[in-house]
């Protein structure tokens, strides 16, 4: 792929937004490269994913305006739903995806990340939904995310000043779930910068997703999800189903052999092969 870089790390896919020299800009490229990129994880091995953007200054400074400049009413609606429409797939994925965001995370860059579980970012992350600058509203689903992940008030201040804000604001206002910073020694010189030790914040975290049970982690996945969008009645139904869709399934089995016996070799063994 041309924009879009995707590796392995044990149960860890990483996606990498590679259109550096644009600040990782969304263009219709990069969004059908995601969405061809998603399509293709093997689920059967991939248990996490984490999401980050080239280079140091930018996770995804936005939709690219180039492209959106000369857009029709009609092409500018069409265009936002193919944003939508990845970053929908995005949400909805079956296992958890972490967005690791380093520098702008502005516009269409806030709303992907929005569009993932959790969110994590170092020092120098600046978030923002700049497009009443523009003269357009924000077209990737930031109206409808960052009104529910902070609160609707806080959600309309940033979107009606066009106002960005800073890392430690956006985990003030529960934006983000953790701020990394680089590592400096006694003599003031930087170790490793604020995006290797992010990456490594996300790897960790990832890595722990991934030890626990997979069906277990996308079932309580899509009970968040599905939950949120319907009054308690209806969730503790959805949460309800998921919790018995877990019973007679290896990991299941597993985990409550492993915690009720003591002998925990004996039940390793058991289940080694199954």
């Amino acid at each position: 792929m041309e924009f879009v870089l995707y590796e392995e790390k044990g149960a860890v896919g990483i996606i990498t937004i590679n259109r550096e020299k644009a600040l990782n800009a969304l263009n219709s490229t990069v969004l059908d490269e995601l969405s061809e990129t998603l399509d293709n994880v093997n689920l059967d091995v991939t248990r996490a994913l984490i999401l980050t953007g080239a280079g140091e200054k930018s996770f995804v400074a936005g939709a690219d305006i180039g492209e959106m400049s000369t857009l029709t009413k009609k092409e500018g609606e069409a265009f936002g739903k193919k944003g939508n429409d990845v970053f929908r797939k995005l949400e909805t994925f079956p296992i958890p995806v972490i967005a690791a965001v380093n520098g702008f995370a502005l516009g269409g860059g806030c709303e992907i990340a929005m569009s993932c579980d959790i969110r994590i970012c170092s020092e120098n992350a600046v978030f923002g939904q700049p497009e009443v600058g523009l003269g357009i509203t924000p077209g990737f689903g930031g109206t409808q995310r960052l009104a529910r992940l902070v609160s609707p008030g806080m959600a309309k201040q940033m979107i009606y000043t066009a106002r960005n804000i800073k890392a430690n604001e956006a985990y003030r206002i529960g934006l983000v779930n953790e701020v990394v910073s680089a590592t400096v020694d006694e003599a003031g010189n930087v170790t490793a910068s604020a995006k290797e030790n992010l990456m490594a914040a996300a790897e960790k975290m990832a890595a722990t997703i991934a030890k626990n049970a997979p069906i277990a982690v996308r079932n309580c996945k899509k009970a968040i999800n599905d939950g949120l969008q319907v009054n308690m009645d209806e969730a503790i139904v959805i949460e309800e189903k998921l919790f018995g869709d877990c019973f007679e399934t290896e990991d299941q089995r597993y985990g409550m052999a492993f915690f009720l016996d003591k002998n925990k070799d004996k039940v390793k063994e058991a289940f080694k092969n199954k």
